[in-house]
């Protein structure tokens, strides 16, 4: 048996049915839960890792494959444009075919993109000049992984967690993304210190990958638990894809929601893909610049399980989101103009800490947000509308800020690594995005209000049990 229960999850739940006809539901949490956190959690890891591999070490990519700095970015920005019309394809696979299916699909997606990626170092595979394909492939591949994958943590946490442990899981899983961009951070700077460690990385990243798909494969066998373990659980896949559509269309809130927070992230995907590239050029090392962004990622670790603790006792998800966002937009501002002066590694160091400890700890809260404002509809569709939100906002915002960019003939302090093109001068891009985030930030704050629907209906439920005066005792494990 890998059964286990709590005091007060031995909860019963009325069925809709004549007094007569009434059975009691007895919620129960597994163990099992946990190991498909850790799978959900691994495979999203491993796709970030996969997304930002090269931003870090743009330059000496560019080098290796003969190519220019923009055929690089497109190489994470593929991920943005496949994800918009994929997305929609994913909220329904999770919220009609099951979680199992998701986590399955992107599982063997991410390991066969991964693999083919190596293809473009070795030489009997050599396509010549095209031998850039295989990389775009296979981050195509895993591009396509990516919305399964992100928008899995909102339905694991609704179907395998009690409502105590939602916001914590929620955490753990979405989080575990991020972890993957500080792996990536650290990890190609330290590996590729010349054009010749290229294939080293490129083999490296494949491991994670790998041992996703083959846990998934092996260990995942439920798409649900055979008891849920809270009253919305129960439910939790009770409304058709495009009913569900319909509601989130005429949900005001969940429109501010979805378009304040896509906005959000899509401005922290700027920020990851392009941190090096906006560093460089004020003399600013690749290590030095793989450090701020870890910085990032860390602090943003630290304060979204800080946030997501506190947010799990108090229920505060509206004010919480709204202290972080204003923050986050201070620290946008300070990035911007601190980024534009030579010789300030503490400050910039500080300022990226601060940008992601605020920032980051917004993202699983705003998912738990956007499934409490749009009960009863599916996890997946109302958190998978704010993700392809955000990649549409985030290549807008990417092609802008690229166009912003000003060519200098004479940086000297310049540590950009690039054979044609010269150095760029990220200024005006780097104020608009600051401008960006503010004027986000305020609109949320304003204009957003919004009921907790899904811990209202869990204590309607809870009261009408209690009405009833059943009371039952769950099986030890």
């Amino acid at each position: 048996m890998d059964e286990e229960t709590t005091g007060d999850l031995e909860t019963l739940l009325e069925k809709p049915e004549p007094a007569e006809l009434r059975k009691p539901v007895l919620f129960r949490t597994y163990r099992r839960r946990w190991f498909l956190l850790v799978v959900v959690c691994l495979l999203n890891c491993s796709n970030a890792m996969l997304w930002l591999t090269f931003a870090p070490v743009a330059d000496k990519t560019a080098a290796y494959f003969h190519i220019s700095m923009d055929t690089i970015n497109w190489l994470s920005l593929v991920y943005l444009l496949i994800s918009i019309p994929f997305g929609l394809v994913a909220t329904w696979i999770l919220d009609t075919v099951g979680l199992k299916c998701a986590v399955m699909l992107s599982a063997w997606l991410n390991m066969v993109g991964s693999v083919i990626r190596t293809f473009s170092v070795i030489s009997f595979l050599s396509l010549g000049s095209l031998t850039y394909m295989y990389l775009f492939i296979g981050q195509c591949l895993c591009a396509l992984a990516q919305p399964l994958v992100i928008f899995s943590p909102t339905k694991l946490a609704a179907l395998w967690f009690p409502d105590h442990q939602r916001a914590t899981a929620n955490m753990i899983s979405s989080m575990s993304n991020p972890l993957g961009i500080l792996t990536a951070n650290l990890l190609s700077p330290a590996l590729v210190s010349e054009e010749k460690d290229i294939p080293l990385m490129l083999g490296l990243y494949v491991i994670p990958a790998v041992t996703a798909c083959i846990l998934a494969t092996v260990g995942v066998h439920d798409k649900v638990p055979p008891t849920p373990p809270s009253a919305s659980a129960t439910y939790s896949t009770s409304q058709p894809f495009f009913t569900g559509l319909k509601m989130l269309l005429r949900n005001k809130p969940y429109i501010i929601l979805m378009v304040c927070f896509g906005a959000g992230i899509g401005m922290f995907t700027c920020f990851s893909t392009l941190l090096e590239q906006i560093l460089c050029v004020k003399g600013y090392s690749n290590f030095f610049a793989g450090l701020n962004g870890a910085l990032f990622t860390v602090f943003g670790l630290l304060g979204a399980f800080l946030l997501g603790l506190y947010v799990d006792k108090t229920r505060k998800f509206i004010e919480s989101t709204k202290v972080c966002f204003c923050l986050t937009a201070l620290a946008s501002i300070a990035f911007a103009v601190m980024s534009q002066f030579r010789n300030q590694a503490i400050p910039l160091a500080l300022i990226s800490s601060l940008f992601g400890f605020f920032g980051f700890s917004i993202y699983p809260i705003a998912m738990e947000l956007a499934v409490e404002c749009s009960y009863p509809v599916g996890e997946g569709t109302s958190t998978g509308f704010i993700f392809v939100s955000s990649q549409i906002q985030g290549v807008i915002l990417m092609l802008l800020v690229q166009a912003l960019t000003v060519q200098i003939s004479t940086a000297p302090f310049s540590t950009c690594d690039i054979e044609e093109g010269g150095a760029l001068d990220w200024t005006v891009s780097t104020l608009v995005m600051a401008g960006a985030c503010s004027v986000v930030a305020c609109f949320y704050v304003i204009f957003f209000h919004s009921d907790y629907k899904r811990l209202h209906a869990e204590a309607s439920n809870a009261t009408s049990v209690n009405k009833i005066g059943i009371e039952a005792t769950a099986p030890e494990a």
